[in-house]
């Protein structure tokens, strides 16, 4: 495939189509990466409703027992990582953790990954930098967390606050730019050995990586998150 038509091909993907408009407010656009989402949502929606079925406080059943534990091993990971005092911020990181794997797996059935949307990625960002300040502010309250800027020398105020800004800069181009990234790398091997070697580089970057950039993501704002609060 010459490099023209690649190109044109990755500005097709990187392109956010306009599904429909809500007819609200003079007309609100809402793209593929939209609708994918509300689509996901519905089905974790469904898979959390089927499977909290029946559940019984006094006579667990396997299923119940397997989720509790299940759930248990996540809280215990996250409280290696943010201690007792950052236990309120597990139901949102262990949220966002299933919504990213979720968002890079459905490449699998054909549609296109939420995640390939850099606004997407941008909104996710935001919602947890948003998270990490208030973490801040209800730790140490609003004079302390004005002080913490500068820490450890007044100096360094305004490198602390250029953090605010560049790390949500951070998450997002690291989420966004590794999604990409597998989908070129699979465009140039579909190019050069078009048989059975993309199946398997398909099963990694759409599982393996599609899961590992989700736990980097929600790991690096467990890490963000711990600093606040410290």
């Amino acid at each position: 495939m010459p490099v023209e038509a690649l190109v044109g091909q990755l500005m097709e993907e990187l392109n956010c189509e306009v599904v429909f408009t809500l007819p609200i407010l003079g007309g609100i656009p809402v793209s593929e990466a939209v609708v994918v989402s509300w689509i996901i949502m519905a089905v974790l929606f469904l898979v959390c409703f089927i499977f909290v079925r029946g559940f019984d406080v006094t006579h667990p059943g396997k299923k119940q027992i397997v989720l509790e534990t299940a759930v248990s091993g996540i809280y215990h990971f996250f409280d290696e990582i943010l201690g007792e005092a950052g236990r309120d911020y597990v139901p949102y990181l262990m949220s966002v953790a299933i919504y990213v794997g979720a968002s890079n797996l459905i490449g699998l059935f054909g549609f296109k990954p939420p995640t390939k949307d850099i606004n997407v990625t941008a909104a996710l960002a935001l919602m947890s930098i948003v998270l990490i300040e208030v973490a801040g502010i209800r730790k140490k309250g609003g004079k302390g967390w004005l002080k913490s800027f500068a820490e450890p020398i007044a100096i360094v105020a305004p490198i602390n606050v250029l953090e605010i800004f560049i790390r949500p800069l951070s998450l997002c181009m690291r989420l966004f730019g590794n999604v990409l990234g597998s989908f070129v790398i699979m465009e140039l091997l579909k190019q050069v050995v078009p048989a059975v070697l993309p199946v398997v580089f398909s099963a990694y970057f759409d599982i393996f990586d599609g899961i590992i950039q989700a736990y980097v993501f929600v790991f690096l704002t467990a890490l963000f998150v711990k600093e606040a609060i410290e």
